[in-house]
């Protein structure tokens, strides 16, 4: 596919994921649109891009009635990453907003339909994956993308959500040949990522100085942590070659223990501090970790860059723009909100 002068829309174009992904598009040449009401995007992520007038940014919400229909007319593909959505402590304390998804994926897949959108390139999640496969840390587990069956078992409202997404996508794929390609993102971290994320946590702990450093859950729980830029290049790469709904997988298949990460991270920073586990706390499955043969079979993608080089440029990322008395004021409120 060439991206050159091609119409395309990024839905949660502000966020963290979405403001990388459009970095990319608009390096491809690709004219590109952004939604996003701003509930948890940033205006920041897109700045060099304002400026320069490379990219149309819409303050909208999508589930207003006609607004969908607005922004998606005229449009070759849309990138549809606006959710209501957090890390593990937004997912399990707020279910209700994340039901909203439902409303949200359906009015956007409809209006696409509506007004000829060529292809929806959605993001899911490693969260449609059944809670019950991933229970125990000491097996050796890799998700392939059959698991996602019946009987379905989704992770919270936020997978179900994300999986009717799928389903629909399918749906309308078979009865009215509208293209499409699902992503399952799994535990994305990067530049510009969000405290209610676990790496992100990690980090902000570190750099206020936290004692004792608090750790959600036993650290037993296994993590394939993926870095945002290999999320994107296998975004894009789904835009080009599938077609009928295909969901995929985009993770590493490195199996990082929480507690690992949390080490590296105390050594890296220089951070010297006691260890407060808190079991009582959201943690989520204790084994997820993607299986991404079908990735590389049908995109040619595989993850370029390994955790723990991504975790250091994560952390230089964060200790050279944050404030500290900002993070310290504010950390504790970001753990649990969008």
């Amino acid at each position: 596919m060439d991206w050159k002068e091609r119409q395309v829309l990024v839905t949660g174009g502000a966020s963290f994921i979405g403001s990388h992904l459009v970095d990319a598009l608009v390096e491809r040449g690709a004219r590109v649109g952004v939604v996003d009401n701003l509930s948890s995007g940033h205006l920041q992520n897109l700045k060099r891009h304002l400026e320069h007038g490379a990219i149309e940014f819409h303050n909208v919400n999508l589930d207003d009635p006609g607004e969908a229909e607005k922004v998606a007319d005229g449009m070759s593909v849309v990138f549809h990453l606006a959710a209501d959505h957090g890390g593990r402590g937004y997912v399990d304390l707020h279910q209700a907003a994340c039901a909203t998804n439902l409303t949200l994926d359906g009015m956007l897949f409809r209006a696409c339909q509506a007004v000829g959108v060529e292809k929806i390139v959605y993001a899911s999640s490693g969260c449609v994956y059944p809670n019950h496969l991933q229970s125990d840390p000491d097996k050796i587990l890799y998700l392939t993308e059959d698991m996602v069956g019946p009987p379905y078992d989704a992770d919270n409202m936020y997978g179900w959500a994300k999986l009717m997404g799928e389903l629909t996508l399918r749906s309308y794929y078979k009865d009215w040949g509208m293209k499409s390609a699902s992503c399952r993102y799994f535990t994305v971290y990067g530049e510009r990522g969000h405290e209610n994320h676990a790496v992100i946590a990690m980090i902000a702990r570190a750099f206020v100085g936290q004692d004792p450093f608090v750790v959600w859950g036993t650290g037993e729980a296994i993590r394939n942590w993926t870095h945002v830029s290999d999320i994107v290049s296998g975004t894009i790469l789904a835009a080009e070659k599938i077609d009928d709904g295909t969901a995929i997988n985009l993770g590493t298949m490195e199996r990082t223990r929480v507690i690992d990460a949390v080490h590296e991270v105390l050594r890296y920073t220089g951070h010297k501090a006691r260890i407060e586990l808190r079991p009582d706390m959201p943690t989520g499955p204790l084994n997820r970790v993607a299986d991404n043969a079908l990735a590389r079979k049908l995109l040619g993608w595989e993850p370029q860059v390994k955790f723990m080089d991504g975790l250091y440029r994560t952390i230089d990322w964060y200790f050279a723009t944050k404030d500290r008395e900002q993070v310290r004021a504010q950390l504790d409120r970001r753990l649990t909100e969008r």
